[in-house]
């Protein structure tokens, strides 16, 4: 009788191999000798689809021939371009092999910013032929960044410690997991008329939720605050005079909603390749000729419009209060997926933290609470498919930071940068992050800096209390 090094010598491995055992046993009972059992085992491994209806071996026919269609790894990783090695932690690397070892990955590289994340790093981005991964986008779906830039001089609003402007974050601004309007004051917006919101059945169960959450921040990292925007010369692309600007920048992206779509099609994804183990697991992917890879290509895009709109309000109320007009701004998305041309082939570029950075594209990438941010103009470099980083990235993770800091040392931390911060945790202090002049210098062959941001009132979700 077959043992399982046998079946194992013939290539099947997993699950398979107890499938594969369990139809040899079948065949032994009916007196087939070992060598045709052999026989037999190695053509289903060759030509599973000649087996799909045999008596014997239709069910490890089945499990081969699901197996064989998925194609779901290659034999080694494909190289990868990084930038800014030396400040990357180990964990990042390893991560971004999986990706790269996966059979729909193209191309990929690593942001200067990047660090450990869920199943593919933060600061990864990867190209994947006619396939989307949910968890290479993330939780939360269509997280962005946006500046505005408001009218008027910046005379005695220099240090923006301003009670006036404190005011106007706190009335126009809610932070949190599950936060939202009530029903009666939910602000208004044309995204919400969307007909995907119907056609798209978890989307539909969700509308009402996106309708209390729209124009709110989510918890972590998200935040909105005031700034000094400087132009050292005038911008072309940004139609604004060289001098320095009143500016907003906020953080967020597709809140409960997003989430809620993330975790269903992630689930999905893995439903639909079962062969596929960890860690390659996290990675699940849908095929776009799919109905639930064309669904969730749907559903992602419908929450970048989503997340743009909050946005939008945010920065809309805060104008209104503010009584100022705004001038210009610039936004973008980094976990998201987008439909481009690279190498000659049409790929599905996935930027989990990650900044487009198409040659002339406008982007924004934010510092810390009390470094900079940049605008910045892409450079088109292909061996990043088009991408810089989405931030300073972070050096230490939230447990470590609440090991290490208190709120003392992040009062010390803002009040040295002379930034006030309304509600923080201390796992978002500036000292969990990189320095983004590192950062910056790593990859100057991605992006040009056109201006600078430097937060002075920064609200995030923690309370209502300065820090």
């Amino acid at each position: 009788m077959l043992i399982p090094k046998d079946v194992i010598e013939i290539g099947y491995q997993g699950r398979e191999i107890k499938e594969a055992l369990r139809a040899a046993e079948v065949a032994k009972n009916q007196k087939h000798p070992k060598a045709r059992i052999v026989q037999d085992l190695n053509a289903v491994m060759s030509s599973p689809e000649q087996y799909l209806d045999h008596a014997i071996y239709k069910h490890l026919a089945a499990l081969m021939h699901q197996k064989r269609d998925q194609a779901q790894l290659i034999k080694s990783p494909l190289d990868y371009a990084i930038w800014g090695r030396e400040n990357i932690e180990d964990g990042a690397f390893g991560q971004m092999q999986n990706v790269m070892s996966l059979a729909p990955t193209v191309a990929g590289a690593l942001m200067p910013d990047a660090h450990f994340g869920y199943g593919m790093p933060i600061g990864g981005v990867a190209g994947l032929e006619n396939a989307v991964s949910p968890a290479m986008i993330g939780y939360d779906i269509a997280c962005r960044v946006r500046i505005s830039v408001f009218d008027g001089p910046l005379s005695g609003k220099k240090t923006l410690k301003n009670d006036k402007l404190r005011r106007i974050l706190l009335n126009n601004t809610r932070f949190g997991a599950g936060e939202g309007w009530s029903k009666n004051d939910a602000p208004e917006h044309d995204v919400l008329d969307d007909p995907r919101w119907n056609s798209i059945a978890i989307a539909k169960q969700l509308k009402d939720k996106a309708r209390i959450q729209i124009g709110t921040s989510g918890s972590g990292n998200h935040f909105v605050e005031f700034g000094i925007l400087t132009l050292e010369e005038a911008s072309q692309e940004l139609g604004l005079d060289a001098g320095e600007y009143l500016a907003l920048m906020s953080h967020s992206g597709s809140r409960g909603v997003g989430h809620k779509i993330a975790t269903e099609y992630m689930k999905r994804a893995e439903k639909n390749l079962p062969n596929l183990d960890l860690p390659y697991k996290a990675l699940a992917w849908l095929d776009l000729n799919t109905e639930d890879g064309q669904e969730y290509w749907e559903a992602m895009n419908l929450m970048g419009d989503y997340a743009s709109a909050n946005h939008a309000i945010i920065h809309e109320r805060i104008a209104e209060d503010l009584g100022a007009q705004i001038i210009g701004h610039v936004e973008n998305h980094h976990n998201f997926a987008w439909k481009e041309q690279h190498g000659g082939k049409e790929l599905i570029v996935h930027r989990k933290g990650a900044t487009p950075a198409a040659e002339g594209q406008l982007g924004v990438i934010p510092g810390s609470m009390t470094q900079p941010a940049y605008i910045v103009v892409g450079k088109g470099e292909e061996k990043s498919l088009t991408s810089a980083s989405h931030g300073a990235g972070r050096k230490i993770g939230r447990r470590a930071a609440e090991r290490t800091y208190d709120q003392q040392d992040l009062k010390k931390a803002a009040k040295d940068a002379g930034v006030e911060v309304i509600g923080a945790g201390v796992d978002e202090g500036p000292y969990c992050y990189k320095d983004v002049q590192e950062v910056m210098q790593a990859q100057r062959d991605l992006v040009r800096p056109i201006a600078s941001f430097q937060p002075k009132i920064v609200r995030m979700d923690a309370g209502n209390e300065d820090i």
